[in-house]
């Protein structure tokens, strides 16, 4: 079901400027494609950050929360470094020597739960909706799940630079879910 989905988000523009992006013809050393992706995923935290304004968010800090709930301070560094393993993994994927069609489900899937990372912060701090946002974190481990295994036929590198993601995102669900049951 998330690859049918990943593949309806293909044309989505994210997607559309991942795969344009990851067929430039022009000839782009290993390092430059790299430092390109890192900039891509990057680039999408920092605008959803903006756009969510998690800091400073007086419904947020209105909830209750588990007593493990990590300090705010942590999420920007921890977010940071998830971004350049997640930049560097599409990279290494772009740097792969195949046709670039071989690797299209693999940049689909990969736009797909960039896509969904984008949005769950706004969902979840602008739209004061924890529900749809676990909701939209499940998908986005799934589509997290299925990009390692796509990376995975290509690079067991790139497929291993993405478990920090996921277990972070698997995390983050259930903090997700416990703030929901516990502001129901």
């Amino acid at each position: 079901m998330v690859v049918a989905i990943a593949m309806e988000v293909k044309s989505s523009l994210l997607s559309h400027f991942i795969y344009k992006f990851m067929n430039i013809q022009a000839k782009l050393s290993n390092t430059g494609k790299i430092i390109i992706t890192i900039l891509i995923c990057e680039a999408t935290g920092i605008f959803s950050a903006i756009l969510s304004g998690p800091a400073n968010n007086s419904w947020f800090d209105s909830l209750v929360k588990p007593e493990w709930n990590p300090p705010g301070y942590l999420f920007g560094p921890v977010w940071t470094v998830l971004y350049l393993l997640m930049g560097v993994s599409l990279g290494i994927i772009w740097c792969y020597k195949t046709n670039e069609s071989n690797k299209k489900n693999a940049y689909s899937l990969f736009a797909f739960q960039l896509f969904l990372n984008f949005w769950w912060s706004i969902i979840f701090f602008n739209f004061h909706s924890p529900a749809f946002a676990f909701l939209t974190i499940v998908v986005m481990l799934m589509a997290i799940l299925f990009t390692i295994i796509s990376f995975s036929r290509f690079s067991k590198l790139a497929a291993w630079l993405l478990v920090p993601y996921i277990a972070w995102v698997s995390f983050a669900s259930f903090l997700n879910l416990t703030i929901w049951n516990l502001n129901r």
